[in-house]
């Protein structure tokens, strides 16, 4: 029995044949082109009609979405792809499959889920029943596992943790992405970095040597390497808000493991450590003492993975 995973991005959707264990057989591409609304639909199915060739076995296919997969309308809300504001993604997916469209199930979720499911399957909360993937980006969000059941609420947009509220008062930053991204994602990072620097008439660092509005998160972790003072205090301030988000998940929810991921971890993996450290002063002291907080194993793969895990489930 094979299955195909579907990971969909912003500038590309990437897909592959895998078998019953998870090994990874066919692996293909097709670049968006900057394709919107129905085009970016064709895309896929193009992509999926080009991995149907290469085996006739397949089984069900699962898709990872980079956001809101509306389950009860069979459509999703993806906001990098414009024109996708409520994509009927499902229904161009059974059109590739044609005349297998009754036996092949396609399986849509949510990026956050996907990456738990594949790091539960494969990755760093394999064997775990309750565990939470908490992925730093652009924004921040959240799969999380309990008791074996991926949640996903009455609107299916569990784990938007970006909009965890870590500070008062309320301000109006706060707006467009919610407090915990402001300060703790990647978008975030960058934002600290740009104001710090804007305040600091003295600083002769090295993000000086670049415009300060077009300094990101990839500057502060390479400026944190020589010990810039400014990238140490914004990273420094993420640690704390990292640490404390995930205490708050910690105390909620009791996981086994909580898995950091994304692009960010990445570079912010050396952190782990500290993380866990910082959390240990806010969350729930019993559940803090048996959790585990860890770096993703599979984060090349993870929504891949997690895609193929949906279909296999």
């Amino acid at each position: 029995m094979s299955v195909i995973g579907i990971d969909l991005g912003g500038t590309k959707v990437a897909g592959a044949i895998f078998d019953a264990e998870g090994n990874m057989l066919n692996r293909k591409v097709q670049l968006l082109d900057g394709a919107t609304g129905t085009a970016a639909g064709d895309k896929v199915k193009l992509l999926v009609c080009e991995l149907l060739m290469l085996d006739s076995n397949i089984s069900a296919i699962g898709v990872c979405v980079p956001g809101i997969v509306y389950s009860k309308k069979d459509t999703v809300w993806a906001p990098n792809i414009p024109g996708w504001e409520d994509f009927p993604l499902k229904s161009y997916i059974q059109e590739a499959l044609g005349e297998k469209a009754s036996t092949v199930e396609v399986k849509i979720e949510s990026d956050r889920t996907c990456y738990i499911l594949g790091e539960a399957w494969k990755g760093a909360a394999k064997g775990c029943n309750n565990a939470i993937y908490v992925a730093v980006g652009t924004g921040i969000g959240a799969g999380i596992l309990i008791d074996g059941h991926v949640l996903h609420g009455a609107n299916d947009i569990v784990g938007a943790t970006g909009w965890m509220a870590l500070e008062r008062p309320y301000r109006e930053d706060f707006i467009p992405c919610g407090c915990w991204e402001h300060y703790a994602s990647g978008t975030g990072i960058g934002i600290q970095a740009r104001k710090a620097l804007r305040c600091d008439k003295a600083y002769r660092g090295v993000m000086a040597n670049k415009p300060v509005e077009d300094i990101t998160s990839y500057d502060v972790f390479d400026a944190y390497k020589v010990g810039d003072p400014i990238a140490t205090k914004v990273l420094d301030q993420a640690i704390e808000l990292w640490g404390m988000g995930a205490a708050n998940l910690v105390s909620l929810f009791n996981p086994e493991k909580v898995i950091f991921g994304g692009g960010i971890f990445g570079p912010a993996a050396i952190f782990v450590e500290r993380i866990y450290a910082e959390a240990l002063k806010w969350g729930q002291p019993i559940s803090m003492r048996d959790v585990v907080f860890a770096a993703s194993a599979i984060d090349g793969n993870a929504a891949l993975l997690g895609a193929a895990a949906l279909a296999l489930r």
